[in-house]
C-alpha cells in the first residue's frame, strides 16, 4: 500500500468526480491520504475530508502565498484547528518567492512562518514546509526557530544536495513527488539517490505536478506508482520495497500509532 503524504484533494479541479474519485484509492492501492490545509478555506476543507473518509487525515496550515489572511484573530482560529483529532501535522507552511518580489510582503511571510512553525512547537505537531525561490531565508529561520526539535517534511523538495544535506542533518523528511519523473529533473534524481530511504515520503501535490506519462493531466495521489518506480530505479531495489519503506516513514513523519 502506498501512503499518500500531500495531496489537495479539496481543489475546485475535483469538485466534479471527488467522491468517486476518493472511494477508488484504497481498491487501488492508496492505503493512506493527508490532505494538507493551504489557507484558512482549505484547512476547514481538509478536516471535513478527514471525517468523512477514515483513511484520510488532515494537516492546518497557511501557504506563504495566502499569508495575508493571517492575524491574530485568524491565527488563532487555526490554532483551534489543530486540536481536531484528524489534524497530523501544521502545513503547508515556508516561504514562497517566486510569485512575490515586494519586500514587505516577503518580510510578512517570513513572520508568519515563524509563527506557524512555533504553533507546531507547542502544539507538539510534524511541519510541511513549502520553500520555493526561497533556500537562504528558508534555511535560515529553520535554524534559528530549532527546527530539528519540531520535525515534518519538505514538501515538494526542489534543492540541491547540499541543502537537502542541512534538512537531513536536521532529521527532516523530504517529499518526493511527480516532478522526478521529468527529464529535467537531474538534481532531484541527485536528491534521491543521495538521500537515505528512511527519509522519502511519497506525494503528489494532487491536482499539480502530475508525473510522466500522464504530464499535463490532473494529477492523483492514483499516479503514485509512477513515483515508486522511478525511486526503485534510482534506488536500486522493488517497487515493493519502496512502498513499505515510504509507508513507514510516513507513519513516523506524522507519528501515527497504526
Amino acid at each position: 500500500m502506498i501512503f499518500e503524504t500531500h495531496a489537495h484533494y479539496d481543489d475546485k479541479m475535483f469538485d466534479e468526480d471527488r467522491e468517486s474519485l476518493l472511494e477508488s484509492m484504497q481498491e487501488s492501492g492508496i492505503g493512506r491520504i493527508v490532505n494538507i490545509g493551504a489557507d484558512l478555506a482549505s484547512t476547514a476543507s481538509s478536516i471535513a475530508l478527514a471525517e468523512k473518509y477514515p483513511f484520510i487525515y488532515a494537516a492546518a496550515g497557511v501557504h506563504p502565498s495566502d499569508a495575508a489572511q493571517l492575524n491574530e484573530h485568524t491565527f488563532q482560529w487555526l490554532s483551534e484547528q489543530t486540536a481536531h483529532e484528524k489534524v497530523v501535522a501544521v502545513g503547508e507552511i515556508g516561504l514562497d518567492y517566486y510569485w512575490e518580489k515586494d519586500s514587505e510582503v516577503r518580510a510578512n511571510q517570513r513572520y508568519w512562518f515563524r509563527r506557524q512553525l512555533n504553533l507546531a512547537r507547542e502544539k507538539a505537531l510534524p511541519v510541511s514546509i513549502h520553500s520555493r525561490d526561497a533556500a537562504k531565508d528558508t534555511l535560515d529561520i529553520a535554524k534559528e526557530e530549532r527546527l530539528a526539535e519540531i520535525g515534518g517534511v519538505v514538501h515538494c523538495f526542489s534543492y540541491t544536495v547540499e541543502m537537502a544535506r542541512e534538512y537531513l542533518n536536521m532529521g527532516m523528511y523530504l517529499g518526493i513527488g511527480g516532478v522526478l519523473t521529468y527529464k529535467n529533473a537531474r538534481v532531484l534524481k541527485e536528491v534521491v539517490d543521495y538521500a537515505p530511504m528512511d527519509r522519502i515520503v511519497l506525494e503528489t501535490d494532487s491536482p499539480y505536478l502530475t508525473p510522466v506519462p500522464n504530464r499535463g493531466k490532473r494529477n492523483s495521489s492514483l499516479n503514485l506508482p509512477y513515483v515508486v518506480m522511478a525511486i526503485a530505479e534510482i534506488k536500486g531495489i522493488t517497487t515493493a520495497e519502496v512502498e513499505d519503506i515510504t509507508w513507514e516513514n510516513a507513519m513516523k513523519l506524522y507519528r501515527m500509532a497504526e
